[in-house]
């Protein structure tokens, strides 16, 4: 698995991208905390409208992150995550969608292949996840909860590329960015549950069992990156981040953590 790039810039701005997307033609980044002007529990780099942050500070930081990755703020098309599998094909007349104007839809997951329309997702423990072909020159962006990596939204995510564009899975490349880890995903038997039901047996070597506590340890990064190689996606083109956004509430948000007292980070692909 390749590994993640962390951007420090003079502004205090803090984020990553992974190797297996920094290519020509793309740009791709997955925010902290760091480097915003929102204040409080929203401190500092808030990119989640609706949250109890001002709009204003939270325009700025998109400002401030999009410009760092050479991107058009009112070009961003913005999710409203409902933790389900839904796939929205965005085309140019979605230029905006959520920042400088209400979106209409619900998806977890967005697909185009629109040139400079920036997809973006949200998390906050949840598992954020970025594709791209350089083939066909599409892209995608899905945020799987532990609901989501059950319904498969990654490997959704993919065969919608393939199936509007052309898209190979064994062209793309994934990242699999900063989410909670299996030190702090802690479950009752529902999570393991449906996690085989989706997945069989595969499933099994990504969950382990705490006798002492009779709770499971869930590995939501492995289990996405388990149904991209079921999708044909190559092994060695799907980074996958180490970060735990539990263990690190510093540099990260965590709902686990804090509760809905938060921010969001997001993740924003783009294809230039």
């Amino acid at each position: 698995m390749a590994a993640f790039t962390t951007h420090a810039e003079e502004t205090g701005l803090i984020y990553h991208t992974a190797r297996t997307l920094e290519m020509p033609g793309l740009a791709h980044g997955f925010s902290t905390r760091a480097g915003g002007v929102s204040r409080g529990i929203f401190g500092q780099l808030n990119l989640g409208l609706h949250r109890g942050d001002s709009d204003e500070n939270v325009l700025e930081n998109y400002r401030i992150f999009c410009t760092a990755l050479g991107v058009a703020p009112e070009r961003c098309v913005l999710s409203r995550q409902v933790h389900r599998d839904d796939v929205k094909i965005v085309t140019e007349s979605d230029a905006g969608a959520g920042l400088t104007y209400p979106q209409d839809y619900e998806a977890d997951a967005l697909v185009t292949n629109a040139e400079r329309l920036s997809l973006v997702i949200f998390s906050a423990d949840c598992i954020p996840t970025l594709f791209y072909d350089p083939v066909t020159r599409c892209i995608g962006a899905a945020h799987a909860g532990w609901r989501g990596t059950a319904l498969g939204i990654a490997a959704k995510t993919i065969r919608a590329m393939e199936r509007l564009y052309g898209a190979k899975a064994k062209n793309i490349r994934a990242a699999i960015g900063p989410g909670i880890g299996p030190c702090c995903f802690e479950t009752d038997d529902d999570v393991p549950c449906a996690m085989k039901q989706a997945l069989g047996d595969a499933a099994v070597s990504y969950m382990t069992h705490q006798q002492d506590s009779g709770k499971w340890h869930v590995d939501l990064k492995g289990l996405n990156a388990l149904w991209m190689q079921q999708s044909g996606v190559l092994p060695e083109h799907i980074a996958v981040s180490s970060a735990c956004t539990a263990c690190d509430s510093a540099l990260y948000w965590s709902h686990r953590i804090v509760g809905d007292a938060r921010g969001s980070q997001a993740a924003l692909i783009c294809l230039k």
